[in-house]
């Protein structure tokens, strides 16, 4: 799940924001998935207590879902480790600035752009093959990171480390879809979001930890080489419990390659492929890289260019799917209204979530004086009860219903407005900050895991490793928006003092503004617009 990392120019050594926790999957399960006979894993049926076959599915289920969250505890984790370890790592490999800064960046836009062939690729080739090589990549790359000599090769390794996780991370939620029903899928899916806040505090007070205590004189290495021992032990546990593809995806031939009505062993569609990267590319750089580069020229023409970059993109990928092609993004997703407005909503709420993480860090270290371990802990009560509101949400959807994705985040957006005037009255050193964060957590933990519920309700299975990249890379354009809108309202106000109370102010305005937004899209999650009902059976 990526991290947020934007630092404000103004400082000579501006410190490095936490990342916001990667898109949750959803706390309440949806519909049964469909089955492709190719590239879906073979959904185990709803065993309950009592059942002769019980002891042993328990057991295999309870180690798949050990394996699947130990990647996505080690992804948010190396997020939140690498934040803190950012001044280490610029003073250990003799870095500048703009190459610190590339370390956290360089890796936002590598995984942001490769999420959706990775989860497409999944489709094709069943999650589990993907979710290893992916997890292999990541595992090396942090090996060489953790070896690393200079600041170019670091950040070339931690582009490759991004390329892995994004090839592993969108295939979570098509195993915890294909692989689990009823009430465990539920039980899953809330897991998963307790495994997103226990992360983000481990990430944050483990990175603290390892850097002071200077193991074995290695500085900032351990950051990376702790991911070697963690993901061998779970590439081991992936091979013994991912389940396979119920038939090896296979190529179909020449016709199939060319995207027409081959098999589902078709190769991934390559001009989509690039003409998507084209497009995040002229979105993403512009808003990762402009800020910290005085916004240049080409920062304000490649947005430009993004839009008929995704006109000729969407074009490309209908005229595919009308000749049975394999569309990098199918336009059948967004058949209906659920998916494009679940998108939008990722959109508004990892932009505001962002730009909270981003200035509420900067505002603790700057005007406040904490330093960063300390800063760190500050984040504990809104992880805290991120992670008990995630393990709640299947009980309390089950008494309010689909209400509760709103109420979630009519939280989210009532605490950030308290924050905002907390920040107005200059109380944030008191204890109205950690009550204000508590309230926010408990909010993004109702709130988040619903989402991808309702926006994948409608997903055939065959589809759910490209509709998950899809959500993933409306979040990390969130993120990267976020920062870049709350950056520009902090910078402004600040006058290039980032001690300036008054500048957290203005910046924390912007996220209470994106915050009322995703509250306001909410609604559309539970009545979306009409569109075409899927025919029932399998979708192929």
């Amino acid at each position: 799940m990526a991290d947020t990392d934007v630092v404000a120019p103004a400082e000579p050594e501006p410190p490095a924001p936490p990342a916001p926790a990667p898109a949750a999957p959803p706390a309440a399960a949806g519909p049964h998935p469909e089955t492709d006979p190719e590239t879906a894993t073979d959904p185990a049926p709803e065993r309950e207590a009592g059942t002769g076959t019980d002891a042993g599915a328990r057991r295999r289920d309870g180690l798949l879902l050990v394996v699947v969250m130990g990647g996505t505890f080690l992804a948010v984790m190396d997020g939140f480790i690498v934040n803190v370890a950012l001044p280490a790592v610029r003073a250990g490999v003799g870095a500048s600035f703009a190459q610190a800064e590339l370390t956290v960046s360089g890796y936002l836009l590598a995984y942001g752009l490769f999420l959706v062939a990775g989860g497409r690729l999944g489709d094709l080739w069943g999650p589990r093959r993907l979710f290893l090589a992916g997890l292999a990549l990541f595992t090396a790359a942090s090996l060489a990171c953790g070896l690393a000599a200079s600041a170019p090769a670091l950040i070339a390794f931690r582009a490759v480390q991004a390329l892995g996780a994004a090839l592993f991370y969108p295939q979570v939620l098509s195993v915890l879809q294909t692989a689990f029903t009823g009430r465990r899928q539920v039980r899953a899916f809330a897991m998963f979001g307790a495994t997103i806040g226990g992360a983000s505090v481990a990430g944050q007070l483990l990175g603290g930890l390892l850097l002071h205590a200077d193991l074995f004189g290695l500085s900032w290495r351990p950051v990376f080489l702790l991911n070697v021992p963690l993901g061998l032990l779970l590439l081991l546990g992936a091979a013994l419990t991912l389940p396979p593809a119920r038939r090896p995806p296979h190529s179909t031939g020449r016709r199939g390659r060319r995207g027409g009505r081959g098999g589902r062993g078709a190769a991934l569609d390559g001009t989509g492929t690039l003409l998507l990267a084209g497009t995040l590319v002229s979105l993403l750089v512009p808003l990762t890289l402009g800020h910290g580069a005085g916004w240049p020229v080409w920062s304000l023409v490649l947005p430009a260019a993004a839009l008929p970059g995704a006109a000729l993109f969407w074009r490309h990928e209908r005229a595919l799917a009308r000749r049975g092609g394999q569309a990098v993004v199918d336009p059948g997703l967004f058949s209906g209204g659920r998916f494009g407005a679940g998108s939008a909503l990722a959109v508004a709420f990892f932009a505001g979530n962002a730009g909270l993480f981003f200035l509420l860090t900067l505002h603790l270290q700057t005007v406040l004086g904490y330093g960063a371990l300390r800063a760190g802990l500050c984040f504990m009560p809104l992880a805290v009860m991120f992670v008990l509101a995630s393990l709640g949400a299947p009980r309390l959807q089950e008494r309010i219903g689909p209400r509760l994705l709103v109420a979630g985040y009519a939280l989210n957006a009532a605490g950030t407005l308290a924050l905002l005037a907390a920040a107005v009255a200059d109380r944030t050193h008191t204890a109205v900050l950690p009550a204000c964060l508590a309230v926010i957590g408990f909010g993004q933990g109702l709130g988040v895991s619903p989402l991808f519920a309702a926006a994948l309700e409608q997903v055939p299975a065959r589809l759910a490793g490209a509709a998950s990249g899809v959500l993933e890379t409306a979040a990390q354009l969130g993120m990267a928006l976020g920062v870049t809108l709350t950056g520009l309202a902090f910078a402004a106000r600040g006058g290039g003092h980032p001690a300036d109370p008054a500048a957290f102010g203005a910046g924390l305005a912007v996220a209470a503004l994106l915050a009322l937004t995703a509250l306001a899209l909410a609604p559309r999650l539970l009545h979306p617009a009409p569109g075409p009902a899927r025919a029932p059976g399998p979708h192929r």
